[in-house]
């Protein structure tokens, strides 16, 4: 068993990956079999498994998320009650909300079982930078 906290530093809204982290740290870990938990340690992020290969997918799900939940200062946002912190952030716990904060991990071969084109990613939901705190767990 091992277990690392590792930051992030987001430049503002957008998918953000640490793949490469992720697997170093599995690697380090030594287990042949086992399972790596990943945790984000925010409430206005959140944690993707998607397509690595092509950044039209990242610039699209970004797009998908903005239109499906957009700013506490659009019209059709009116209903939001929580603003104190901008009109960003009810929107991106909401965001958070619709997503996942934890992933599990298979290890097979000491190795993340991973598919071909899969990567970990963080989904940054706000607007402005942040320093995020992602908690890697390996139990094996």
């Amino acid at each position: 068993m091992a277990q690392k906290i590792i930051s992030i530093s987001t430049r503002g809204q957008g998918l953000y990956e640490f793949t490469a982290e992720a697997a170093s740290f599995v690697r380090a870990g030594g287990a042949a079999e086992g399972l790596l938990t990943v945790f984000v340690r925010h409430t206005s992020c959140s944690l993707l498994i998607q397509e690595n290969a092509d950044p039209d997918v990242r610039t699209d799900l970004d797009a998908f998320f903005r239109r499906l939940v957009p700013p506490a200062s659009d019209p059709s946002m009116r209903w939001i009650v929580h603003t104190t912190e901008g009109p960003d952030d009810m929107p991106a716990h909401i965001k958070a909300a619709l997503t996942q904060v934890s992933i599990g991990i298979p290890v097979v071969g000491g190795r993340l079982a991973l598919g071909t084109w899969q990567g970990i990613y963080l989904f940054e939901h706000r607007d402005r930078p942040h320093r995020r705190e992602i908690v890697l767990h390996l139990s094996g």
